[in-house]
């Protein structure tokens, strides 16, 4: 067995939901997704297609209507996308091991910005890539990049450059210059970005097309550029497990073979859902956003009148990224609250070392009186360790 995979850390987020798990008491907040079900027309579209019979393989790229779909859906938001740069994806997570496979060997060097979902540093060191962090910096519970320590980190040689923004767990967004000047410094040293902007249309920030600023804005299509997407969080489909890229041309053809031999293809039924969801787009996404922007005002300030809590209003994502003074240990105390608050929320350790100390709270709730409960608990455990 290879060494790298062996070695791969289990998730710390998944640990403490093991350690809740199966337990009505425990108010659960650790996991990356809405309580809220998909909605039913995009269901429906699935079971119709079932009824239909499309029990078969697919195109490897996915199919042809829901690429032009994409295509369409992503040019309205960034300007002029083809669907000849599209290919459909078994899920977000599938659509950024792709990108991972297509770019990176044994030994390259990559960058990733921290903290971020384990799965992206992870990913290249499956590969066999050389993994070094850039850190985002905390500032009065927000959270910064410093442009300078990221162009020093990358330079000729460097393969591959992961950024998530809006970013899982801290909320933090790249503005359109910081955008523009990575792009130029990666024009420089040859170096591909992988830009997860799965979070793009969760931002709560004034824009002319409720979306958060994405590279798409400023590359162009020949670009060292893939970005990743998924149907799981803006259009409430977590459980469908369907994705999609945004690449160079030139790399669509290898992308479908490199679909073949991991996935084939994409289920026809969960595209269909997909191309329902896509096509009434702006009677699910505004009313999440909406929802989630509630949540978020919600919680937040109720969290921030909270003795040695340190926290920071998101301008994207759906998660409150936190500290409390005097805990050190975010994976201790985050099975603490568990066991002793019936409160789940995911530690911060599990995102990256300098997140230590941190806890990620999901607040897609849609129940919002859940987050004042978990409020209230976290503050009556917060009292009883005085």
């Amino acid at each position: 067995m290879r060494t790298d995979i062996l070695n791969l850390e289990e998730s710390k987020i998944r640990e403490v939901a093991n350690a809740g798990m199966g337990r009505s008491d425990v108010l659960a907040f650790w996991f990356g997704e809405s309580d809220e079900v998909t909605p039913d027309f995009i269901r429906e579209a699935a079971i119709e297609s079932l009824r239909a019979g499309e029990t078969f393989y697919a195109h490897n790229l996915g199919l042809p209507e829901l690429r032009q779909a994409i295509a369409a859906y992503t040019s309205k938001l960034h300007g002029p996308v083809s669907d000849k740069r599209i290919a459909v994806t078994s899920g977000g997570v599938n659509a950024l091991m792709l990108a991972v496979q297509m770019l990176v060997d044994a030994g390259d060097d990559v960058v990733a910005v921290t903290p971020v979902w384990p799965n992206l540093t992870a990913q290249p060191v499956i590969m066999g890539g050389k993994l070094r962090r850039v850190s985002l910096k905390p500032q009065g519970g927000a959270w910064k990049l410093d442009l300078a320590q990221l162009f020093d980190a990358v330079r000729p040689g460097t393969k591959l450059l992961v950024v998530n923004a809006p970013n899982n767990p801290t909320g933090w967004t790249l503005t359109r210059e910081e955008q523009k000047a990575i792009l130029e410094h990666c024009r420089k040293t040859g170096t591909w970005i992988l830009a997860d902007e799965v979070y793009e249309r969760l931002y709560f920030e004034p824009t002319d097309t409720g979306a958060a600023p994405s590279f798409l804005d400023v590359a162009t299509p020949d670009d060292r550029l893939v970005v990743t997407h998924s149907f799981s969080k803006s259009f409430l489909m977590t459980g469908w497990r369907l994705g999609w890229l945004v690449m160079p041309e030139a790399m669509t053809h290898p992308m479908g073979k490199l679909i073949e031999f991991n996935t084939s293809c994409a289920s026809v039924f969960t595209q269909r859902a997909a191309m329902a969801a896509i096509a009434r787009t702006d009677e699910v996404t505004p009313r999440v956003v909406a929802h989630l922007k509630r949540c978020r005002d919600e919680l937040v300030p109720r969290l921030q009148k909270l003795p040695g809590v340190e926290v920071a209003m998101p301008s994207g994502g759906m998660y409150a990224f936190f500290r409390m003074a005097g805990f050190g240990d975010s994976l201790e105390v985050a099975k603490r609250l568990v066991a002793e608050a019936g409160l789940g929320i995911a530690p911060g350790s599990a995102f990256a070392p300098e997140a230590q100390g941190w806890f990620r709270w999901c607040f897609a709730s849609k129940d919002m009186a859940r987050l004042g409960q978990g409020v209230e608990r976290l503050q009556g455990w917060l009292a009883r360790q005085r």
